[in-house]
């Protein structure tokens, strides 16, 4: 019989038995989309978001009637970039699914139809097109939209990182979008992100576009009494023995952070044989072993920061959270210039997104990161106080 896969699943789909809770967020965004509602969906990056859409998506009440799509915009930067990966998900999730509807797409995007190539072997067009070829995104944004108007089936269409739309440099691309949105009878959206005061403007001001157009959803940690025995069992599942105390440590070094629990005990896991027993020191060296191997990664973090920037970033750091970065005892406790440079250092640090902002609590985003740093710079031996 073949081994099971390691239970804690960092990268990819997550298989029903190894996705842990989420039962009220997954029946409300399940509700809230074939009731015929858009969603917004609102968590630090890292949390789950994307594995709850993904988890969502393959229940059969959404699976068996609705074309669904997923792109992340995080790392996009113009509405051309937007509208060429748009097109790119709607085709490729299309491919294997209807043929019908792969040449009535390449039919829609008349703007860039000359582009498509084709494919001998199966007998469909191929999506060849570069993101050079879309010269006017305005026009081939509407084809999309065109399209999905008319698709065959109901559509959903998540968005990532939706608030890097407010940083494009064109002008109105909320309104623009909001356009197309509220025109299509048949497909409906998820707009997910990870910059809570961004998205909250967004939904939330009348001044906006996009002002109460979607429910609202929160995706907060997993709760403890949930999460640890989820873990112990997985262990036990394989002959493997830890105990809830163990886990109970991980969970409040990370505050319950979805993806710094799992990727630590999928490096545990895998080191610990089976009948044997994680521990602490067995936790310590794969988180060790996790930050050594990203080493690299954080030197170049900052080599392209200021001294300024540095000198908050290590201060929080030092701190784990921070709230009143401003304050006159914040800045003489960290041996700090000012209030104003904490200010300024603070916005640079938050648009390159090392720090995060929860409820007006300041922490690196990266919590490998932000341990990597602590025993760099804050002289913290041990990862876990004893």
């Amino acid at each position: 019989m073949a081994n099971r896969p390691n239970p804690f699943i960092v990268t990819g789909k997550i298989a029903p038995e190894y996705f842990c809770d989420r039962v009220k967020e997954s029946a409300r965004l399940i509700k809230s989309i074939t009731n015929g509602n858009n969603l917004v969906l609102i968590s630090p990056r890292r949390m789950g978001k994307t594995g709850l859409i993904q988890f969502c998506y393959d229940k059969p009440e959404i699976s068996n009637n609705y074309y669904t799509f997923f792109i992340d915009i995080l790392h996009t930067s113009s509405l051309r970039e937007f509208t060429y990966i748009l097109g790119q998900e709607i085709f490729k999730t299309l491919l294997p699914r209807s043929k019908k509807m792969v040449n009535a797409f390449v039919q829609t995007l008349k703007s860039v139809s000359g582009k498509f190539g084709f494919d001998p072997v199966t007998n469909l067009p191929s999506f060849s097109i570069e993101l050079g070829d879309i010269t006017r995104p305005e026009y081939t944004l509407e084809e999309i939209f065109q399209y999905l108007a008319n698709a065959d089936l109901r559509c959903i269409v998540a968005i990532d990182e939706f608030q890097q739309i407010a940083k494009y440099p064109e002008k109105n691309i909320e309104a623009l979008l909001r356009m197309h949105i509220q025109k299509i009878r048949n497909c409906n959206f998820i707009f997910a992100g990870s910059e809570r005061h961004i998205m909250q403007e967004m939904f939330t001001s009348s001044a906006r576009p996009f002002y109460n157009s979607a429910d609202m959803l929160e995706l907060k940690e997993i709760p403890a009494d949930i999460y640890i025995p989820f873990i112990v069992d997985n262990f036990k599942k394989e002959q493997k023995s830890i105990s809830y105390e163990t886990v109970e440590q991980v969970y409040n070094l990370f505050n319950g952070h979805t993806f710094y629990i799992q990727k630590t005990f999928n490096e545990s896991f895998a080191d610990t044989p089976k009948d044997g027993i994680c521990d602490i020191s067995t936790i310590e060296n794969a988180i060790t072993y996790i930050i050594d191997l990203n080493e690299t990664l954080y030197q170049e973090i900052l080599s392209n920061i200021s001294e300024k920037q540095k000198e908050v970033l290590y201060a929080i750091a030092k701190d784990g959270a921070s709230q009143n970065i401003t304050s006159a005892q914040f800045v003489k406790r960290h041996k700090l210039t000012s209030a104003s440079s904490v200010q300024s250092a603070t916005k640079k640090l938050l648009e390159k997104d090392i720090i995060t902002q929860i409820n007006k609590t300041y922490s690196l985003t990266n919590k490998f990161f932000a341990l990597w740093i602590a025993r760099i710079y804050g002289n913290r031996n041990k990862i876990f106080e004893s």
